[in-house]
């Protein structure tokens, strides 16, 4: 009688003699919120879940567009939140404290770990060392759910340095580093990918974008090279756009705040190519519940009967119709609770098609 293979000891052999193998399945577990509901869900599908630990994931956007906002911002503090330590990696001497207790983020010893790093072998060393101490002392503890949770935050990536930018600005000489950035950022993505794919540990970064000369193919490029993008999980394409529009909906003459335009280029978790406008108001910060009205109305969930739109409800029936302007938080909380992801699987092709012809 054939006997049944037993992997166990072939898998404890594998993964302890050879460095940055892993078995089995990690699908992420824990998740944390980018402080909108609508990006959350174009992001992962969910209205509460938008970044996952355990995979990479890179906003890019121009200056101003709200980067360091998410990330630095709410993405730290939701993670905080979470019972998550926050290691942020500031490579712009951008992040300053005052601003970081603003946007709600905890600066204490336990709870952030900021660390001002210019060169791109740097960050790797510090993310390879980090990792190297979490696999030797919770390897086992991770498993049973008790290993710390960790959020690297690198903002940005476009502002690190080669040793060929180094070299060259000392002796006056700027030719340029010949590609080695783009090599480097992509050799630093694909190791942290492989790091902390079996762990509660991850990786979010922000970085820049500069305009396309292609007229065919005009959406802003991913500056550093594409190689980083290719292992990543997650890729937010982000434009800064005026926000001329008052708290219920009426258009201002006057600036009131940034509306930041993310385009969704890559998710494994959620269809690519679809976009949200995220209001940033100066006076209130941002908005948790922007584009959720048109993310409703272009699923026809929010159908148009006048000059308002009518609802039913799902678990009711009962019929709600009202102007946008009249729309509270509290009715975005009901549709959210009653809303599915069947809903939005229309012409799923025709939108990627559009897509990729604009």
């Amino acid at each position: 009688m054939t006997k049944h293979f037993d992997p166990s000891k072939f898998r404890k052999s594998l993964t302890k003699s050879i460095t940055g193998v892993h078995t089995g399945f990690h699908d992420p577990s824990t998740w944390v919120s980018t402080g909108n509901y609508c990006l959350n869900y174009l992001l992962s599908g969910d209205f509460h879940t938008g970044v996952p630990l355990g995979k990479v994931t890179v906003f890019a956007g121009e200056s101003g567009s709200g980067k360091s906002y998410i990330c630095s911002g709410n993405l730290a503090r939701n993670a905080q939140e979470q019972g998550i330590f926050v290691v942020l990696i500031d490579t712009e001497n951008a992040l300053d404290e005052t601003w970081l207790h603003a946007v709600g983020v905890d600066t204490s010893e336990d709870k952030l770990l900021k660390i001002g790093c210019s060169m791109v072998d740097d960050v790797a060393r510090t993310i390879s060392e980090f990792m190297k101490a979490y696999r030797e002392d919770y390897d086992t503890a991770n498993h049973d759910g008790e290993a710390p949770k960790v959020l690297f935050i690198i903002d940005s990536l476009g502002m690190l340095l080669t040793p060929t930018d180094v070299n060259q600005f000392e002796k006056g000489d700027m030719k340029g580093d010949l590609g080695r950035k783009a090599k480097s950022l992509t050799a630093l993505v694909r190791n942290t990918v492989n790091l902390i794919a079996p762990y509660d540990v991850g990786l979010v970064a922000t970085n820049h974008t500069y305009a396309s000369q292609d007229m065919f193919d005009p959406d802003d490029k991913v500056s550093g090279g594409q190689g980083f993008i290719y292992a990543s999980s997650i890729v937010v394409a982000m434009r800064k756009k005026k926000l001329k529009e008052d708290a219920d909906g009426k258009k201002v003459t006057d600036i009131r705040g940034i509306k930041a335009s993310c385009k969704i280029m890559k998710s494994r978790y959620s269809k690519p190519f679809e976009k949200v406008d995220v209001y940033i108001p100066y006076d209130s910060g941002m908005d948790p519940y922007s584009g959720l009205f048109e993310l409703f109305e272009t699923a026809g969930i929010l159908k148009k009967q006048g000059n308002r739109y009518r609802y039913v409800s799902k678990e009711t029936g009962e019929e709600i119709v009202q102007f946008r302007k009249h729309m509270t938080n509290e009715f975005y909380d009901q549709v959210m609770a009653e809303f599915d992801i069947k809903d939005l699987e229309v012409e799923v092709d025709d939108v990627e098609i559009d897509e990729i012809e604009n």
